[in-house]
């Protein structure tokens, strides 16, 4: 008796949510670009109703590798890899929700906070930091951002 009471309210429970419009989208990936003969497993982003997930990004310029420069020229390349992806996707900085900043050295914070209010005009999203033992390829600083899409 109790079993069907509860499958009768989740079925309830499912209605509702049907008929408010908040079933789950199926989502869209869309894979990281690699160099010939190399592959990520992840996706650059991933796309759910009107939410874009972004992976974490580095400082990578153009040329696939690192630029240099320390944590400034680094947080002002990843910023623009981010601005990049989230424009790709149909999306924008004014629309970023959440971040997450990880780095390799937690005294770089004060500076990498410096370039990245340059990025947000209208408001500033939700956000971690933390300090990591060690970035891919010696970066000093990864940032994933999630996002809305822009209407």
């Amino acid at each position: 008796m109790m079993f069907s009471k509860t499958m009768k309210s989740a079925a309830l429970i499912a209605a509702l949510f049907t008929a408010a419009g908040a079933v789950a989208a199926e989502p869209e990936f869309f894979p990281r670009k690699a160099a010939p003969g190399q592959s990520y497993p992840f996706s650059e982003a991933v796309r759910v109703g009107d939410m874009l997930y972004l992976s974490g990004d580095i400082g990578i310029g153009a040329d696939g590798k690192l630029v240099a420069g320390g944590i400034k020229a680094e947080a002002k390349q990843v910023m623009d890899n981010i601005g990049a992806n989230l424009a790709r996707h149909g999306s924008s900085f004014d629309h970023v929700v959440q971040c997450t900043v990880a780095l390799a050295d937690i005294a770089d914070w004060p500076a990498f906070n410096e370039i990245y209010r340059g990025y947000f005009s209208k408001h500033f999203p939700a956000r971690m930091a933390y300090a990591t033992g060690g970035l891919a390829l010696g970066a000093k600083v990864e940032v994933q951002c999630n996002a809305v899409l822009a209407k």
